[in-house]
């Protein structure tokens, strides 16, 4: 009797180094890869009423989905796609294939665990085996040199007893082939974006890049950045660019979903130094994927402390309130602070914004307009391409002075940073048509103009500052 084997497909949309299907291919004589789209997800709300996946999230993953079925395909398999919940349908596909196991990728934030829990649960019932691998992280926990427990919450802590210390294992390569489909099983159809009650997609032209979903896109910003355009050598000095493609490396959203291993980014950065060049740029880019390993470490260390108020650190935050209709003109990009509202007027309409930029609308959030940080995390995770729970989460955390930091009231002086980042307005201009001709030295201080000014100049829609601007002048 053939031995059926499931591989459900997560955060790990890829075929290189992929541990679930290459344990997968090596104990079973058959392998059905799956992936479901969970309605709770992709049709639920945040508790303050946000799209749990917004359309760009949304568009991402469905791309990435079509382009994993592709992949298999011409390796001889197929994926199977569902919609509805993974615990429901993974354990009855168990029942009637008569798989002995189902490998997946562990999750460990609280909404993925009680999916994966109840889905062991109702497989521990059939006498079907839930193994666990690991694919979203750079380090393997277990070459760690402390348990998950004692890892450092300062992550220049982290990053002292780690860097040059811990392994970074070899990606494991893409499988050759695979069996096919059993003909008794349906692959089903990927739903589209309007199944889940979004309106069509219409890219921006004013976005710094065309994400587009799958491992296939992935592996060529992989080639472009490194290979073809040599931008990772220049990455430190370029990385707090905000318009163009070529400023950072954005891989951020193909290693969310998994569509990108951080293990093959981290040996094809060490290929680079190797063949090219080695210098504090390279070096940056893998600091960054430190701090990503960090805040999953995080994650598993805190549980869902992360997501509550007062954070790992349990603070009360009483000056923090749950102010809708500020939050409502800050994610409108309507504040009346250019730079703030341009940085989130690129998020509603494209589902990216810069790590700068992300810097600056948070910090704005939390000190100056006192809003609950949780409000944008939220909006954050609804809106972004790249949201990762971990990542998130862990990032507002440190913003709003409740996480892994030691330095607390962290104030960011708004202006400076407009001024240091955006020099000539270049960027509030390309999203904020309405400062086409406001003078480059002032285009981050429209409050300096009288009311007659400002309509002579084309402001007399764009609203006045819901701060006062000047208290960032030293």
């Amino acid at each position: 009797m053939k031995r059926r084997a499931i591989v459900w497909f997560r955060q790990d949309l890829r075929l290189h180094d992929n541990e679930a299907l290459t344990d997968a291919l090596r104990m079973g004589d058959d392998v059905l890869p799956v992936y479901i789209f969970d309605d709770r997800i992709f049709n639920g709300e945040t508790r303050f009423g946000f799209r749990k996946t917004g359309k760009y999230r949304t568009q991402f993953i469905i791309e990435s989905v079509l382009d994993l079925r592709d992949n298999l395909r011409k390796i001889g398999g197929e994926l199977i796609v569902r919609v509805g919940r993974p615990e429901t349908i993974l354990s009855e596909l168990a029942q009637e294939v008569k798989a002995s196991w189902v490998f997946c990728n562990r999750e460990r934030t609280q909404e993925e665990v009680l999916v994966q829990d109840g889905l062991e649960s109702k497989l521990w019932s059939y006498g079907v085996e839930l193994i666990y691998t690991r694919g979203k992280m750079l380090f393997h926990t277990q070459d760690l040199p402390m348990p998950v427990q004692h890892t450092p919450d300062y992550f220049f802590q982290f990053r002292k007893e780690n860097e040059g210390v811990t392994q970074v294992r070899e990606p494991m390569t893409a499988p050759a082939a695979l069996p096919p489909l059993p003909p008794s099983i349906d692959p089903g159809e990927i739903p589209s974006l309007e199944s889940f009650g979004h309106d069509s997609l219409v890219h921006d032209p004013r976005a710094a890049l065309h994400f587009k979903g799958g491992e296939t896109e992935a592996l060529r910003r992989l080639r472009y950045y490194f290979w073809e355009k040599d931008l990772v050598a220049n990455y430190k000095d370029t990385r707090n660019g905000l318009l163009g493609g070529d400023y950072s490396s954005k891989f951020s959203p193909w290693l969310s979903h998994g569509c990108l291993s951080p293990k093959l980014v981290y040996h094809e950065l060490k290929r680079y130094e190797r063949e090219r060049v080695a210098n504090e740029s390279t070096h940056w880019l893998f600091f960054e994927l430190l701090w990503r390993d960090f805040f999953r470490l995080m994650g598993k260390k805190h549980g869902n402390r992360i997501f509550l108020k007062g954070g790992v650190q349990n603070k009360p935050l009483r000056q923090l309130k749950n102010n809708r209709d500020l939050l409502a003109l800050w994610t409108e990009g309507r504040t009346g602070v250019p730079f703030i509202d341009a940085n989130m007027r690129e998020l509603k309409n494209t589902g990216w914004i810069s790590n700068r930029g992300r810097q600056n609308v948070a910090a704005f959030l939390v000190r100056d307009l006192k809003i609950n940080w949780q409000m944008g995390a939220e909006y954050f995770e609804s809106q972004l391409i790249d949201y990762d729970p971990c990542s998130n989460w862990g990032n507002w955390n440190y913003v709003a002075g409740v996480g892994s930091d030691p330095r607390e009231d962290r104030e960011v002086n708004i202006l400076t940073q407009a001024k240091t980042y955006d020099p000539s307005g270049d960027f509030v201009r390309h999203w904020c048509p309405e400062f086409a001709n406001v003078p480059p030295e002032k285009t981050h201080r429209p409050d300096q103009y009288s009311s007659a000014e400002r309509n002579q100049l084309g402001l007399g829609d764009y609203p006045k500052p819901v701060v006062k601007i000047e208290k960032w002048v030293f």
